[in-house]
């Protein structure tokens, strides 16, 4: 324990000054930073956005990969010669505690939070893929934990660091087009769906597949769940809700400054009880935050959009973007997505001029995360935010399978009205990983 603590005071030490630079100067930091020490690192998950987020924190000493998938670990090991390779994230946080200054989890989401909650209680920072968990309650035990540990965190949620997010929060902000009591936020697509496999083929030699099911309940193996499928079944996923909703949607809590919903209510195809639909809607009522009034927000999974967009904007101003995010302001409206926006109705916005910038550009969704590891600095998705997040994006699937409009208690994590909605908000675990 001694060993690894003055590790981490050396970090913070020499980065301290260069996270300071950042705050003040944004988009510099990354020269400024550039301590002498780099992180340790153990990677949870090597392919998919394994490999992604491992890419991007390659300025870092990869000691340790996980997998549990013998095909995807031995790739990973040719490239990180000196790291050493497990198939159980838990073995290799025990045997290598006082390695490991951090984890990155980017594995399905019914092993987040397993493996994050593990890592953080070590006292590991932690960068955790989206959603940020597989249930509401986890979500909340993440962002306790990591504010008991002091632990520093980041989701996985890339888009946050772009500069169009930081200058439509700044539009929104500002009151450009008035006070918000109205947001609509889509994504497109009709994925999900399908019935449980009743053959039974061979598990593949290279794959773990106990491991795999880690705390879900067993169950025969089968290509429907693994390598991508696992989205769409309530046991592994959280469905396309979880898969982009968390993307789309974290624009519209961060530039209204959203935390927990007062009601949430949910409609959809007929409710199968193991897999997630091919659309759905979810409403959602938000209090008064400061000086903004209440919020109703839709999110809808609508193949062709939300049909709500027909009704308020003319059909000649509506783009084909298979997502967005639309504001609806007293003076006007905000329609956004990934890299683009623009005001409506167009006329009345023919001589806007942005407002001053006040959020300072990030210096990269990971890099943030690794100065902050350093340093003891800000990050932008960090599980107090990110979770708040998470826990309403989740909801809207819990309001789904019950069927009811749940009236949302968060100080005690409860659907007042609906003790039916319980099983769904904390799931239970198989022996042997539990939080």
């Amino acid at each position: 324990m001694a060993e690894r603590i003055t590790r981490r005071a050396m970090l913070q030490k020499t980065a301290q000054a260069g996270l300071g630079f950042w705050v003040a100067r944004s988009g510099m930091a990354a020269q400024s930073t550039q301590a002498n020490e780099k992180l340790n690192l153990a990677i949870v998950g090597v392919a998919g956005r394994g490999r992604g987020n491992t890419d991007s924190l390659i300025s870092e000493n990869i000691v340790a990969l996980c997998d549990v998938d013998s095909n995807y670990l031995s790739v990973a090991a040719k490239r990180f010669l000196k790291a050493r390779t497990y198939y159980d994230f838990r073995k290799m946080l025990d045997e290598m505690d006082k390695e490991i200054d951090a984890v990155v989890v980017s594995t399905p989401d019914h092993t987040h939070a397993p493996a994050s909650v593990m890592a953080m209680r070590m006292g590991k920072n932690c960068y955790c893929e989206k959603p940020l968990t597989h249930s509401v309650n986890e979500s909340r035990v993440m962002a306790q934990v990591a504010s008991e540990r002091k632990i520093v965190t980041q989701m996985g949620t890339q888009h946050h660091a772009t500069s169009t997010h930081r200058r439509i929060v700044e539009m929104v902000q500002s009151g450009c087009i008035g006070s918000v009591k109205e947001c609509h936020v889509w994504i497109g697509g009709d994925r999900g769906g399908g019935e449980r496999p009743t053959d039974t083929p061979p598990i593949p030699e290279h794959l773990k597949w106990d491991l795999w099911l880690g705390p879900a309940q067993y169950r025969p193996y089968h290509p429907d769940y693994v390598p991508y499928k696992w989205r769409f079944w309530w046991d592994f996923g959280t469905g396309e809700t979880g898969n982009n909703g968390v993307h789309i949607m974290d624009l519209a809590f961060w530039a209204l400054n959203l935390r927990h919903p007062l009601s949430v209510e949910a409609e959809g195809p007929p409710v199968h009880p193991e897999t997630s639909p091919r659309w759905m809607t979810v409403h959602y009522e938000f209090p008064a935050r400061g000086d903004s009034p209440p919020l109703k927000m839709a999110f809808y999974h609508a193949k062709d959009g939300p049909p709500i967009l027909s009704k308020l904007i003319p059909a000649a101003e509506i783009p084909d973007w298979e997502s967005g995010v639309l504001f609806v302001g007293a003076k006007g409206m905000l329609l956004s997505s990934y890299g683009k926006w623009k005001l409506l109705p167009e006329s009345d916005f023919a001589d806007f001029q942005p407002p001053q910038r006040t959020i300072p550009e990030s210096i990269g969704h990971h890099q943030e995360w690794i100065v902050a590891c350093k340093g003891g600095g800000p990050t932008t998705c960090n599980f107090d935010y990110a979770g708040a997040l998470s826990e309403a994006v989740l909801l809207g699937n819990v309001a789904y399978r019950v069927g009811e409009k749940l009236q949302w208690d968060p100080t005690n994590l409860k659907a007042v009205n609906c003790p039916q909605a319980e099983r769904y908000i904390r799931r239970s675990y198989r022996e042997g990983w539990t939080l």
